[in-house]
């Protein structure tokens, strides 16, 4: 009995300790994937890709926010598994909602160069989810630990992207969208923030400008003061494509001024817009305003956080997937 008794409480000792060890180091696991997966596989991983988001952006600073609404297009769409890569003419890349993007030659350089230093080890999507981290950086926010262990998609279709959130969504849909990958509204209004660095092309919201759901006038919501802008920037049946800051003021620059421009207004796109004008999201948004160093700090801890949250939907880890040779096809 005795026996029994202390083998018992050795179990529930090493219980505890397996147990309260994650907290002890940061909380570096995050559901299957962790901090430094790569330490003694591939530690120079980071350092790689974050030399081809670097040479990348510094080139081209349209880059940044290709890079991070990619990882944000890639984990709506059956998880962060790089699926948006696989090219293919019914593939998620070759999708409507995708057909703008840019950066995926970044992806690719950065895969070739791990393949020459450790073969067949990382994972696309690990390079994704640190290419948007680093894009982030490079536009002046503040890093964060990525949790890495990602493992590659084997499933790419262009109709899978019929739910991703989308400019005109009003904030019930918006708020659904993002609850249903087990996102709460706080993480949306503040992965929305990503836009301090984006651009949209004129044909998303020159609606807004003209006649707004047949109205004869302009979007209410936008600030009569920013009108003319927004119209100079795209005349009526101008060039749909050209692109126009979603920060006005802060296109390259990663911070929480978005924030102050929805409130002022200047939201360029509807559903940014819709963020400030409905009480549910406008909550959030005011946790973010103020210009001062604290709120700034606060945007971007919050968005480092919740960063973290969206690179864990839907993973694959373990022996699910697979780990790509190249990041546009299917071993």
């Amino acid at each position: 009995m005795e026996v029994s008794s202390q083998s018992k409480m050795v179990a529930l000792l090493v219980l505890l300790l397996v147990t309260l060890t994650p907290l002890s180091l940061g909380q570096t696991n995050h559901g299957g994937t962790r901090v430094g997966f790569y330490r003694s596989t591939c530690p120079r991983v980071e350092s790689i890709v974050q030399s081809a988001v670097q040479s990348a952006v510094r080139a081209n600073p349209t880059i940044a926010p290709g890079l991070l609404r990619m990882f944000f297009h890639d984990c709506f769409v059956n998880g962060c598994d790089a699926s948006i890569l696989i090219e293919g003419a019914s593939t998620e890349k070759a999708a409507g909602p995708n057909s703008l993007l840019r950066g995926f030659e970044v992806i690719d350089a950065a895969k070739s160069q791990l393949e020459s230093a450790c073969p067949g080890v990382v994972s696309c999507a690990d390079i994704v989810a640190l290419a948007a981290r680093d894009s982030v950086v490079q536009t002046g926010g503040r890093s964060w630990q990525v949790p890495l262990g990602r493992r590659d998609g084997l499933v790419s279709q262009a109709s899978d992207t019929a739910n991703l959130p989308a400019f005109n969504d009003p904030i019930s849909v918006q708020i659904k969208k993002f609850a249903d990958k087990g996102l709460n509204t706080q993480d949306l209004v503040t992965l929305v923030g990503g836009h301090t660095i984006g651009t949209s092309a004129c044909v998303l919201f020159s609606y807004r400008l003209y006649n707004f759901n047949n109205t004869n006038g302009p979007d209410p919501d936008i600030n009569q003061a920013f009108l003319p802008q927004l119209r100079a920037l795209c005349p009526e049946g101008g060039d749909g494509f050209r692109r126009v800051a979603l920060d006005t003021g802060s296109v390259n620059s990663f911070g929480s001024s978005f924030y102050e421009n929805l409130r002022n207004g200047r939201g360029v796109i509807e559903s940014d817009a819709k963020l400030w004008s409905d009480r549910r999201t406008q909550r959030f948004v005011q946790r973010f305003l103020g210009g001062s160093g604290q709120t700034g700090s606060r945007f971007n801890a919050e968005f480092g956080r919740a960063m973290v949250k969206m690179g864990n939907i839907e993973v694959k880890t373990g022996r699910q997937g697979e780990i790509r040779r190249v990041c546009t096809a299917t071993n």
